[in-house]
C-alpha cells in the first residue's frame, strides 16, 4: 500500500538533466582560450612571480576545461549519439588528455592549447548537430 502511494503518478523522461539549453561546449572553449592566452603571456614575460601565478591560473583553467567536457560527455551525450558519431569517444578522450597533464596542464606550449581548441571545435560541431535534431 505504501509503495503504491509513493509511486509517481506521471513518468517523465528527458534527454538530459533539464530541458535542453543548459549544456554548451562554449564553456569549455572559453576556458581553453584562457589557457592559450595565459601560455602566450607566460612566454612574453620574464618575471618569475608573474610566471608562477600564470602557471597556477593556467592549470585551474585547464581543470575547468576538463570539467566542462566531462559534463557534456557524461550528462548530455547519450548512446544514440555515439552510434551516430562513433568518433565521439575518441574526441573526448583526446580533448580531456589535451586539457590534462599531457597537455595544457603540463606544458606552456601554445600548440597544445591550439590542438585542444581544435578538439573542442569538433565536439561543438557534433553537439550542435545533435541539438538541432
Amino acid at each position: 500500500m505504501l509503495a503504491r502511494l509513493l509511486r509517481p503518478r506521471h513518468v517523465a523522461s528527458a534527454h538530459c538533466d533539464l530541458p535542453c539549453g543548459v549544456y554548451d561546449p562554449a564553456q569549455a572553449r572559453i576556458e581553453a582560450e584562457s589557457v592559450k592566452a595565459i601560455m602566450q603571456k607566460y612566454a612574453d614575460n620574464d618575471d618569475p612571480v608573474f610566471r608562477a601565478r600564470a602557471l597556477t591560473i593556467k592549470e585551474e583553467r585547464a581543470e575547468l576545461v576538463k570539467h566542462h567536457l566531462w559534463v557534456l560527455w557524461t550528462d548530455y551525450f547519450k548512446p544514440p549519439h555515439v552510434e551516430q558519431y562513433p568518433q565521439l569517444h575518441q574526441l573526448f578522450w583526446d580533448a580531456t588528455k589535451l586539457a590534462g597533464a599531457a597537455g595544457a596542464k603540463g606544458t606552456v606550449d601554445v600548440s597544445k592549447a591550439e590542438d585542444l581548441l581544435g578538439k573542442i571545435d569538433e565536439i561543438a560541431k557534433i553537439f550542435w548537430e545533435t541539438k538541432a535534431a
